[in-house]
This record gives structure tokens, sequence and C-alpha cells, in this order.
């Protein structure tokens, strides 16, 4: 059995956690047949961090509705843990906001995407690197996934390789060395949560559609229309666990 330290960066809406659950119990349910043990901190709530990474197999932060772009304290903290991590050979995978901060924390930007906001189900593609990269062992060179972010890693930090991206996001996946992965994506996310997801988001989401010159209502129904399967993603956090403790 694994044990997994499991970073939770922030909370889902009050509509998502009462229908879908919250953040962490995708990743549980997703990891569940890997056996996996978790322990999870609230780290975005101020829970203490370990004094090292020590006794644990991997370390996994999630994804947030709060921003690398205001930075606070305990996300300095949790990106030097991480990294700490890294350095004592447990594996660390960031999800999203996780992502970004483990970009940060190798000294790489994030920013808002000038090409707006990405939900919803979408396509990526590996690249070359991610093609080779256990972290995508057995899945397509292209694959449908959940996402859901407005800020993206720009430009790509020194030292990194990129895996995976699509034309939204160049940056869909990252590698920094051997035991740092990042996924821009939301691999732990169904199509039932991204749903969710969604219509707890409807209003903004229907605001920033029409400032980009969209017909009212056009969007939420659309994103709706286009959720299917994306298994994928447990592929690739299955992987994760597997592959690289």
């Amino acid at each position: 059995m694994k044990n997994v330290l499991l970073l939770k960066a922030g909370d889902a809406a009050h509509s998502v956690r009462l229908s879908v659950g919250d953040y962490e119990h995708w990743f549980v349910e997703s990891l569940a047949p890997t056996g996996c043990r978790f322990e999870i901190r609230h780290v975005h709530q101020g829970a203490s961090l370990p004094g090292s990474a020590e006794g644990y197999d991997a370390v996994i932060m999630t994804g947030s509705p709060l921003s690398v772009t205001q930075l606070e304290p305990w996300m300095e903290r949790a990106a030097d843990f991480m990294v700490d991590a890294a350095a004592h050979r447990v594996p660390v995978l960031g999800v999203c906001f996780g992502h970004q901060l483990l970009a940060y924390a190798h000294g790489g930007r994030v920013v808002r995407n000038t090409h707006g906001r990405e939900i919803g189900t979408v396509e990526v593609r590996l690249s070359e690197e991610g093609r080779e990269d256990p972290l995508f062992d057995g899945v397509s060179e292209r694959f449908a996934i959940q996402a859901t972010h407005e800020d993206i890693v720009e430009p790509i930090p020194e030292g990194a390789t990129v895996l995976a991206g699509n034309a939204n996001t160049a940056m869909q996946a990252l590698a920094f060395g051997s035991h740092i992965r990042g996924v821009q994506f939301h691999p732990e996310v169904q199509p039932v949560a991204m749903r969710a997801l969604i219509l707890a988001r409807a209003e903004k989401l229907e605001v920033e559609a029409v400032a980009r010159g969209h017909l009212p209502g056009e969007r939420v129904a659309r994103l709706l229309a286009g959720l299917a399967p994306s298994p994928s993603g447990r592929r690739i956090l299955q992987n994760f666990v597997e592959h690289f403790t």
C-alpha cells in the first residue's frame, strides 16, 4: 500500500461539494484501485506541513480557485516542501493550481491566459517527450480530459520539459526532472463533476462569453453538450503511483 500525502489547495463551490464532493474525494476515488492510503492536509486553511516527506511514497497537490498570481505565505511554504520532497526522491504531482505552483517554484511565471478560460472536456496532445514519459503510459497521443482554469504557465520554466499541450494552453503537462510532474488539466475529474463545476460557474461563464463577442446563452449549453468520458485521467493518476513510486 502506497502512502500518499495530498495537499489540498482550495475548496470546490458549495453546490459542487453537495452534489459530487470536494477535490480530495475525486483523487481518492480515482486512485482507489491502486490501494493508496491518503493523508490529506488542508494547506490553504493553514494546516501545517510535515517536517519532511520521509515516510510518504508520493505527494500530490490539488487544484484551487485561488491563484498563484496572488501568492500567499502558505503557497510559498507548500512550494518549498514539494521541491524538497522531490530532492529527496519522493515523487510529486501538481494538478492545475499545483502544476502552476511547481512551475513558480522552478522560476517560471504564472499569468492569466489571453485565450480565456478553458473549461469542460478538452483534447490534449502529447509531445514527443510526453509519448515516452511513464506518466502517459497507455494513453493515446490525443486524448480527452477535463479542464478548468484561467491561469497558465508562460513561458516554459528553465529546465522543464513540455509533455503535452493544446491550442488553448501550450503547457498542459510539464516534467521537472525525474521526480516532479505537473498537469494543467484535471485527471481526477469525471464528467459528472465537470458538469457540476460548469453549472456552479454558469453566470460567470456567460458574462465572459458575451465579453468575447458570443451570443448570450450559448456557452454553458455548448459546454454541457460537449462533456465526454475521460478515462485517460484515471490512467494518468494510476501511472503516477505505479511508475513513479
